[in-house]
C-alpha cells in the first residue's frame, strides 16, 4: 500500500461500511477473525483485506494466539480523526454564517430591486 498520512488512512478506512461493521462489532471488545467474517456476506480473502486496511490504518491491532488470530480495536486513530473534525467544524460553520448572511443580503437587494421595478411601471 502506498504511504498515505495516518489521518487520511483512518478516514479511508472509514469509508467503507464493511470495515465500519467490523470496528462496531470490535468496539464491545476483541473477536477472532472467524467471528468478525461471521455476519459478513464475503469470502474470507475478502475479510483478510478489509482487516488489513483496519491495521494499516492503526484501527486495529490483531495478535496469534496459538491458532487463533483476534482482533482488537485501537481508539487513537479515532480520536485523531475526532480532534479534527472538532477543529475544522468551527470553520465550516463560520463560513456557512457568512454565505447565509450573504445569500439573505442578496435577497434583500433582489426583492429591493423587484419593488422599485413594479413601481416605476
Amino acid at each position: 500500500m502506498d504511504r498515505i498520512d495516518p489521518l487520511s488512512a483512518t478516514f479511508q478506512a472509514l469509508g467503507d461500511p464493511t470495515r465500519r461493521q467490523i470496528l462496531e462489532r470490535l468496539a464491545h471488545g476483541p473477536a477472532t477473525v472467524s467471528v468478525l467474517a461471521e455476519p459478513l456476506a464475503m469470502s474470507r480473502p475478502a475479510v483478510t483485506q478489509h482487516l488489513n486496511v483496519l491495521e494499516h490504518a492503526g484501527l486495529i491491532v490483531r495478535t496469534k494466539q496459538g491458532r487463533w488470530r483476534t482482533c482488537e480495536m485501537r481508539e487513537e486513530p479515532l480520536t485523531q480523526a475526532q480532534a479534527w473534525v472538532v477543529e475544522h467544524r468551527s470553520i465550516w460553520l463560520e463560513r456557512f454564517a457568512r454565505l447565509e448572511e450573504t445569500l439573505e443580503a442578496l435577497e434583500v437587494a433582489r426583492t429591493a430591486t423587484t419593488s422599485e421595478t413594479t413601481e416605476k411601471e
